[in-house]
């Protein structure tokens, strides 16, 4: 049988790869988008502005509209973090994610619901993609001129295709979406995110419940093998007065924190999202650094095509580096000194209250960028910073 032949096969078709076979077959390229239905990771479903702007994201897709944070602290108490003339978006990925994968297939992309399985290389130098149909039916193979792995955390493309790159460290989330029409205690707002920092429902990350309209999502995660995610979940919903709200759907997934150092194997393989290790730290947002990342491996996948030369793929990782590396960096050393214990989350949510924390905060992640330098706001905040880490104030503000 003749083997069907692609400008790229994209695996995985959550926002990274949905964005990928989007702009590739927009930009004329044949694409096999392959993706395993029914699978929904567990996420909190935040997206910023400036991802609804680059992405195009239309309303209908927008379950609700934070416009504020609560930041709970171990002692339970918090602080609220109003946005200033802006709001966050919150989408449901069972349907979000959907809609991702349509638009690319109404551009032009080839769908298919299956399992990769195999990556092997022809005698004509191309690369083959043996995967096992979703419907039945023994496996099918395809050839590719570049292979696109945005299959998740424990990407099976990049085992396969990456072999010398070494996994990033990961914290595993989960999380409940339960139904939340009239059972939702007097404070709970529907138009805010609530996180929590506390060793009950974390020891070393957050637990957090976002609204989804007449859902909501709660959820927890860890990087501490063996801590029950599930009673974390049950203890939450509990002091929140939800333990008894309809359950509709659970979800599990590892979180990689730290991107890969090469994503590309300098020939015809990369990948993108999750798979490339995308997932901020500290904060554990990842839809818009996975659609982000979509479209710069897309761009340096046509360039090769057109060109030629794999030298072009490397580009992806360089040009996400420099727009986000630096927010990587300063999030990775936050999460390791102020998720260290609960003594240290209590002051990390009593310096939330500064207006320069939550200015710059609000700042830096609804536009992605760190913003125009205050020298004299972080000057104030790298003291308040001192003044806590080393004891010489009490978590909400008394001298010692």
């Amino acid at each position: 049988m003749t083997e069907d032949t692609f400008d790229a096969v994209v695996v995985g078709g959550g926002p990274a790869g949905a964005t990928i076979a989007d702009d590739l077959a927009t930009a004329g390229r044949s694409v096999l988008l392959l993706d395993r239905a029914g699978r929904i990771k567990p996420c909190g479903g935040a997206i910023p502005p400036r991802c609804i702007r680059d992405f195009h994201i239309p309303d209908h897709l927008l379950v609700a509209r934070a416009r504020a944070a609560r930041i709970v602290a171990p002692s339970e108490r918090y602080v609220d973090m109003a946005i200033d003339n802006g709001t966050v978006g919150l989408v449901d990925r069972e349907v979000f994610d959907e809609w991702l994968r349509e638009r690319a297939a109404d551009h032009g992309a080839m769908r298919e619901a299956g399992t990769f399985e195999r990556l092997d290389r022809g005698a004509d130098g191309l690369s083959r993609i043996t995967w096992k149909p979703q419907q039945g039916g023994g496996p099918r193979t395809v050839r590719a001129r570049m292979v696109i792995g945005a299959d998740g955390a424990n990407s099976a493309v990049a085992r396969q295709g990456l072999p010398d790159q070494a996994q990033p460290p990961f914290v595993f989330a989960y999380h409940e979406i339960v139904r939340v029409d009239g059972t939702m205690p007097a404070d709970f707002d529907p138009d805010r995110c609530d996180i929590h920092y506390d060793s009950r429902v974390s020891p070393d990350f957050y637990a957090w419940v976002f609204p989804h309209g007449p859902t909501a999502s709660i959820g927890t995660g860890s990087a501490m093998k063996g801590f029950p995610l599930r009673p974390a979940v049950a203890d939450l919903r509990a002091r929140l007065g939800l333990e008894r709200a309809e359950t509709l759907r659970r979800e599990g997934a590892p979180l990689p924190l730290k991107p890969l150092k090469r994503w590309d194997n300098r020939r015809d393989v990369i990948v993108a999202g999750d798979a490339a290790g995308l997932v901020a730290p500290a904060s554990g947002e990842g839809i818009y650094y996975a659609m982000a990342s979509g479209r710069l491996v897309a761009e340096a996948v046509e360039e090769a095509l057109h060109s030629g030369d794999a030298r072009a793929l490397a580009t992806a990782r360089r040009r996400f580096m420099k727009q986000h590396g630096k927010v990587f960096l300063i999030l990775r050393v936050m999460q390791h000194f102020w998720y260290a214990s609960d003594k240290r989350r209590e002051r990390f949510v009593s310096i939330c209250r500064d207006p320069d924390v939550q200015r710059l905060t609000w700042t830096s992640y609804l536009e992605k960028e760190l913003g125009r330098p205050e020298p004299m706001a972080h000057l104030r905040i790298m003291m308040k910073d001192f003044a806590h880490l080393f004891g010489m104030v009490s978590p909400w503000g008394r001298s010692t």
